[in-house]
């Protein structure tokens, strides 16, 4: 499927012709060609993932090749990434403005799968493989063909990375890959996995690598689904690696590098998944306001309660104040700068007022509230999440002590 009026190419040329937009600061946030890229996304959002929504929760696993090839197909899989290798060449302003609007869909979690093929299982690559590496994985991951998931997390290590175990020993010109990943979001139907392994012994941040591993290969035993609180129409895999032969080709960039270019990776895992939740918040809101205004209790409208309208004020005013630390963020990372700062108080920010929000609106609808009908009910569950996955709310706090240098010493 291919966009109206000039297709893909139409869009970055539109795209380019308006420059930049979060520049100096932040001051400019979205410009007509930012909202140009967001509103040929929402028509398929609207024709293609929409109408489909509640069907794929039901089933707990959405077709993620189909959806996929449809986004590849129309560029949104690309948009900050090298024409080369078939993206758009544009910004990382504008995979942000994709993410924001992937917010529109009716779930949190075939965002979050978008969110790991376009943004978390490929930035190292992009930034650091090899041509070959590129052509292989990148370019069909850009175009939908390839589905791809991230190999990070462990049964005993989440946040805490540099403690996982499985292991990807040289020999001759082959890794040897044993041990098993947990949570992989698309686990179930990827097609290959960007794995972050120990490469040697040694310090934790410096004997890590990531591989580019295909999933079909013997020794890859893909155990279990997860049956999740949330994000149900995302697929979630429980993974074992048992003498899995890889080429040591499908290095990305340098052996024992791996730890520093997935801390790269996770700086653009949590600005997406900020961005990824400032819609799905605002869409919550008004629909509260809307049932509110028609809901009657003791012969007044529930909205009519100071009780109740002023905390959607309060929380329409959180929300706007995220996005302009959001905004401000993006801006300096697209001028170069080291944002692991602001994104962590970001990433902390957004998961605890996704909980804040959906909290205090299931209340406002009552006993409606508490069934499956309603979509508050799904952001529910489906945002709780973000105070979890990508680094917990604990560990963003640590990140952001130790560049406040109040974290104590260990």
């Amino acid at each position: 499927m291919a966009l109206r009026g000039g297709g893909r190419w139409g869009l970055r040329a539109l795209a380019l012709r308006g420059g930049g937009g979060w520049r100096d600061g932040g001051r400019v946030a979205h410009t007509p060609q930012h909202g140009a890229l967001r509103a040929a996304l929402r028509k398929i959002i609207d024709k293609e993932i929409n109408p489909f929504v509640d069907k794929w929760e039901e089933e707990g696993q959405f077709p993620a090749h189909k959806v996929f090839k449809t986004l590849g197909q129309a560029g949104f899989l690309g948009v900050d990434k090298p024409t080369e290798y078939g993206g758009m060449g544009l910004d990382f302003s504008y995979s942000m403005a994709v993410a924001e609007e992937l917010g529109s869909i009716r779930c949190g979690g075939i965002p979050m799968a978008i969110g790991v093929q376009a943004g978390m299982a490929t930035p190292a690559l992009t930034r650091f493989g090899s041509d070959e590496l590129k052509k292989q994985f990148l370019t069909p991951t850009i175009s939908g063909d390839l589905v791809a998931c991230l190999g990070i997390s462990e049964a005993g290590a989440g946040s805490d990375v540099a403690s996982i175990k499985t292991t990807a020993m040289r020999k001759g010109d082959e890794y040897v890959i044993n041990g098993g990943k947990m949570w992989t979001t698309s686990g179930c139907q990827a097609d290959w996995m960007c794995l972050l392994a120990n490469t040697s012994e040694g310090h934790p941040h410096r004997n890590k690598s990531l591989i580019c591993l295909p999933m079909n290969l013997p020794g890859i035993h893909v155990t279990k689904k997860i049956d999740k609180l949330g994000m149900r129409s995302s697929d979630t895999a429980q993974i074992f690696f048992e003498d899995v032969r890889v080429p040591s080709k499908n290095l990305i960039g340098e052996e024992g590098m791996g730890f520093t270019y997935q801390m790269l990776q996770f700086q653009e895992e949590r600005l997406w998944g900020v961005a990824t939740v400032l819609t799905p918040l605002e869409t919550i809101i008004q629909e509260t306001i809307d049932y509110t205004r028609q809901r009657k209790v003791f012969d007044q409208s529930v909205l009519q309660n100071q009780v109740v309208h002023f905390r959607l004020a309060e929380l329409a005013t959180e929300v706007e104040l995220l996005r302009s630390l959001l905004y401000r963020t993006i801006a300096l990372y697209v001028e170069g700068n080291d944002v692991t700062k602001f994104a962590s108080m970001a990433k902390l920010k957004a998961g605890r007022l996704a909980r804040e929000v959906t909290d205090s609106c299931l209340q406002f609808w009552g006993g409606m509230g508490f069934t499956s009908e309603v979509l508050v009910s799904r952001f529910y569950r489906d945002l709780r999440l973000m105070s979890i996955g990508g680094g917990t709310d604990e560990t963003m706090l640590s990140i952001i002590c130790k560049y406040m240098e109040t974290l104590p010493r260990k």
